[in-house]
């Protein structure tokens, strides 16, 4: 006959309670890590678009000045259609620069279908799996989620009434709307220009 052997005294194991209270602390752990992975994934996927973001904003600064530099335009052309000049007022889609070479103005164009990717605003091609750009594997994504304003404002002169003749801030936004959010983000570049070279 066999007997059942009893526990020595003080020694215990765990109780129901006590087992349901650590799957409880687990699996907030669990679920707090899972959040944080989400947060990460969405980050990366924003950190993209902001990257592009701020290279067309810079890009739009920079065919401004080199605009100006080559004497492509005079500096009394550089402000918004409104004021008299060259640049569209308001956001507009990323669209081919047409024949005077400058984005955001009258003449610009739909850019034409390439490859995979549609007649319409800018589309641009990223590196596929494989992480190698140039590869069969090569994936576009469309800028139509991307919009460029140019406003073009007078500087006052250090007595602060007196508009400077010769100085005007360029301010140039790119904005975005990410992942089914109805917020936009927005990436702005400021830069003063002169009439001079």
């Amino acid at each position: 006959m066999t007997q059942l052997k009893s526990h020595a005294p003080g020694q215990r194991g765990f109780t129901l309670v006590e087992t349901m209270l650590a799957i409880a602390i687990l699996t907030i752990g669990i679920v707090a890590l899972l959040a944080v992975f989400g947060t990460a994934v969405a980050a990366t996927q924003n950190a993209q678009e902001n990257l592009i973001a701020r290279q067309k904003a810079l890009e739009t600064m920079e065919s401004i000045y080199t605009a100006r530099n080559t004497q492509q335009i005079i500096f009394s052309q550089i402000a918004n259609i409104s004021s008299g000049g060259i640049f569209t007022g308001g956001p507009v889609q990323l669209l081919s620069a047409g024949p005077d070479g400058i984005v955001n103005t009258a003449d610009d164009l739909d850019f034409p279908a390439t490859g995979v990717c549609p007649t319409g605003p800018e589309c641009i091609t990223l590196p596929g799996p494989d992480g190698i750009l140039g590869t069969a594997d090569d994936q576009p994504m469309s800028l139509a989620n991307f919009q460029r304003e140019i406003q073009i404002g007078s500087v006052l002169e250090s007595d602060g009434v007196t508009i400077d003749p010769n100085l005007k801030q360029i301010t140039v936004t790119v904005s975005y709307f990410t992942g089914g959010s109805s917020i936009p983000r927005a990436y702005t570049v400021n830069a003063l220009i002169s009439a001079f070279r």
